[in-house]
Order: structure tokens, then C-alpha cells, then sequence
């Protein structure tokens, strides 16, 4: 018996597609000074993507206490200047100097009174605090409010800031220039102090 041989069929060999070779001014240098440059990870948006949310605030107690440092200094310096106008009453003269803007002109600006108006604040007096400067007591309550909102935010490790629009400053201000001028004409005498 002889075997017969049978010829497989051709195949074509196959190779690796073609790419241009380069020559050693073409390709890119690397060293160890000068690492190849990786994708950032999370894409071009960064580590988090485009709708992620930034990692959890640190809550631990000593974290907490660095981030209410300044609100608690804010309160501080604001409760002592209370506690000094609350014992030194400004209603007595020679403690407190005198509003340049009255004392040349007799025109009350918008912060006379002010003073009497803590001192009634601060002990209790809250109708005699509107009769000597309504405007700083809307104050204190905004300063108040606003305090208590910066403090909480800071406690949670988020971002708190007053930006107000360029609408509401012009806004406070007309506010106040109506609340000059009114307290200054015979009809707005209950205004001032």
C-alpha cells in the first residue's frame, strides 16, 4: 500500500497590518525626568466625571472644630462689641464720638441711632431699638439669620457665601437712601432716634 500524500490546501500568510516605521527623530522622548503623559482618570472631566459629587466632608470632631474657627471668632468679636455698647450705655455723652455727617449738616444718615439701638437691643428694649434705628435692627436680625446659615454650612463642610446680585445691592441701598431721607422730614420723625 502506498500512501498517497495530499497537499493541503495554500494559506495565505498572515502578517501584522502595516504601520509606517519611524524614524528616531519622529518618536518621542522619554525619560525619567519627563514620565509619558496618562489620561487623567474619570476622563476629561476629572476624577469624579461631569455629574459626580465631591467625596463626603471629613466629620470627625477635630475637622469640625478647624472649620467653625472662624465663624466662632465672628461671633466672638460681634458679641463682645454687643457686650461693651449693652454696659457702656451710648445714650450717657462722652463715650462715644458723635456722627461728623450730624454734628456739621444736622442731617441724620442712615447709622444714627445705631448705637442707641444695639444698647436697647442688647438689653431687652426691642421698641425702643426700632424708635432709635429700625434699619439696624433689621440688621442684627439679617446678621443673625446669616450667621446661623454660614455656621451650619461650615459644620457640614460645605461652601456658604453671601453673593448677592447686583440687582438687590441697588436694591439695600435705595432702601436705605428712602429710610434717610424719610427719617429726616417732619412725616418720618418716628424714625429717628
Amino acid at each position: 500500500m502506498t500512501a498517497e500524500r495530499t497537499a493541503a490546501p495554500h494559506q495565505p500568510r498572515q502578517s501584522a497590518p502595516h504601520q509606517p516605521r519611524q524614524s528616531a527623530a519622529h518618536q518621542p522622548r522619554q525619560s525619567a525626568a519627563h514620565p509619558p503623559r496618562q489620561p487623567a482618570p474619570g476622563g476629561p472631566y476629572g476624577p469624579y466625571g461631569p455629574y459626580a459629587t465631591a467625596p463626603a466632608p471629613d466629620m470627625r470632631p477635630r475637622a469640625v472644630a478647624k472649620r467653625l474657627l472662624v465663624p466662632v471668632a465672628v461671633l466672638g468679636s460681634v458679641a463682645a462689641a454687643f457686650a461693651y455698647v449693652g454696659s457702656v450705655d451710648p445714650n450717657e455723652p462722652g463715650h462715644y464720638p458723635t456722627c461728623p455727617l450730624l454734628a456739621l449738616t444736622g442731617i441724620l444718615c442712615p447709622g444714627c441711632g445705631g448705637l442707641r439701638s444695639a444698647h436697647a437691643f442688647i438689653t431687652g428694649d426691642f421698641l425702643t431699638a426700632l424708635g432709635a434705628n429700625a434699619a439696624a435692627v433689621v440688621g442684627f436680625v439679617a446678621f443673625a439669620v446669616g450667621w446661623i446659615a454660614w455656621t451650619v454650612a461650615s459644620a457640614r463642610g460645605r461652601a456658604w457665601r453671601l453673593n448677592p446680585s447686583s440687582a438687590q445691592l441697588w436694591t439695600i441701598g435705595a432702601v436705605l437712601a428712602v429710610f434717610s431721607v424719610v427719617r429726616n422730614l417732619p412725616f418720618g420723625a418716628w424714625l429717628a432716634p
